[in-house]
């Protein structure tokens, strides 16, 4: 089967890059303008590497910290590690862009990447100046890659409200500067529970492909998980609130989930397995929260909260900002927001009665327990809560991977 490169957009931690990498597809370029994100993707780019040179101790060493970042880079050629640019893409920076890409003389078969989606989230919607807000113009900087690389193909990934942002408009204005461009385009809301994901989050995925090869919207194999939350946590050692381990032995042996989708792919110890803090206040929420949860299946509201445990007198805005990750189920959708504090994801077991940890939010968005984020723990959420689920992105490419080489 023949090598197929892509060039990875607005890349963020790469998680959506995760998924094509293991169905073989071959990355040329990660563009990412979020410095912590670029070392992580620096990072994982070593990791494939130091794997296919049979050399994973050199990467082990460094999740154990017993050599530095810097020595570790020591081991990767410079060409995977500047293949990273870090800058955002604008008018100002995109010739550069392309002036370090041609360098490499490679052919692009495929561009993926989903810009920044705030601006179309639910949230984002509200505010006044949306339709001057320069995310929502981003597609245009993606055009100009289609453009300047005409891939057979490509995948554009965003947030739902991207369809009914300014009514619908900006959707038509996208497809219809991408259809000028040379490219038919499909797209459909997908779920990620529908591909491994212990999370129900849904996102739209946009594919275009040039006239001449033209496979309509893809037909992307659906796994739906039978699988929860307890166990994609259940082999993770116990925490406290405020505990944390860069690397730890794991507390049990792997389940069937974490088996058939190869969370646990080979390492035998989990790193970034750390909690953040709370005070006495929040504490008493959280055990509350849950309480109500596993026993009666009914979420925490603001309002129902003892005067003593409340902090404002809003009581009718954001009364379910306390929630519970379902540990029967799968979870609510795991947003950057969890870089701010955990209250929206608050561990289902009252005996530990925290946050969710960084190792835990990566579970539930899919990385690999050998998959590591750069930066600090809120950089480490960020990047998690931003990114496409690995799993979802594999089935993905999996069907393009097919379809481009027929």
């Amino acid at each position: 089967m023949k090598k197929l490169n892509f060039i990875d957009l607005f890349a963020g931690a790469s998680g959506m890059s995760e998924g094509f990498t293991k169905a073989g597809f071959t990355p040329v370029t990660h563009i990412e303008m979020n410095e912590e994100a670029c070392y992580t993707i620096k990072t994982r780019a070593a990791y494939h590497y130091l794997k296919s040179k049979k050399k994973l101790n050199i990467y082990y060493s460094y999740l154990k910290q017993e050599i530095t970042r810097e020595e570790f880079y020591k081991n990767i050629p410079e060409e995977i590690l500047n293949s990273v640019i870090n800058v955002e893409i604008d008018d100002n920076s995109i010739k550069d862009i392309f002036k370090k890409i041609d360098s490499e003389k490679h052919e692009i078969d495929l561009i993926i990447g989903g810009p920044p989606c705030q601006a179309y989230s639910l949230l984002g919607r509200h505010q006044e100046n949306i339709e001057n807000d320069p995310r929502n113009k981003l597609y245009i900087q993606y055009g100009r890659f289609l453009k300047q690389y005409n891939p057979k193909a490509f995948v554009f990934e965003n947030v739902p409200g991207m369809l009914s942002a300014n009514k619908g408009q900006h959707f038509k204005n996208l497809k219809a500067y991408f259809r000028k461009l040379g490219y038919e385009v499909y797209h459909d809301t997908l779920n990620a529970s529908d591909y491994g994901v212990v999370q129900a989050r849904k996102r739209i995925i946009i594919v275009g492909w040039k006239k001449e090869a033209d496979f309509g919207f893809p037909d992307f194999k659906k796994e739906k998980t039978k699988y929860s939350v307890n166990e994609a946590f259940n082999d993770l050692p116990k925490l406290k609130p405020g505990e944390g381990y860069q690397f730890i032995e794991y507390k049990d042996l792997k389940n069937k989930y974490l088996k058939k989708f190869e969370l646990r792919n080979g390492i035998d110890f989990v790193t970034q397995h750390i909690s953040r803090p709370h005070n006495e206040r929040d504490l008493a929420i959280y055990k509350t929260a849950i309480q109500k949860w596993n026993n009666e299946k009914v979420r925490l509201k603001y309002p129902d909260l003892p005067n003593e445990l409340k902090t404002h007198k809003n009581e009718s805005s954001f009364t379910d900002r306390y929630k519970v990750v379902d540990g029967l189920g799968v979870s609510h959708t795991v947003v950057a927001h969890i870089a701010k504090d955990g209250h929206y994801y608050i561990h289902p077991d009252e005996e530990q009665c925290r946050s969710i940890s960084v190792r835990e939010a990566a579970r539930l968005q899919s990385f690999p327990d050998d998959f590591y984020f750069e930066g600090s723990r809120s950089a480490s959420f960020k990047q998690i809560g931003n990114a496409v689920p690995p799993l979802m992105a594999y089935a993905i490419a999996n069907k393009m991977k097919e379809l481009l080489c027929q």
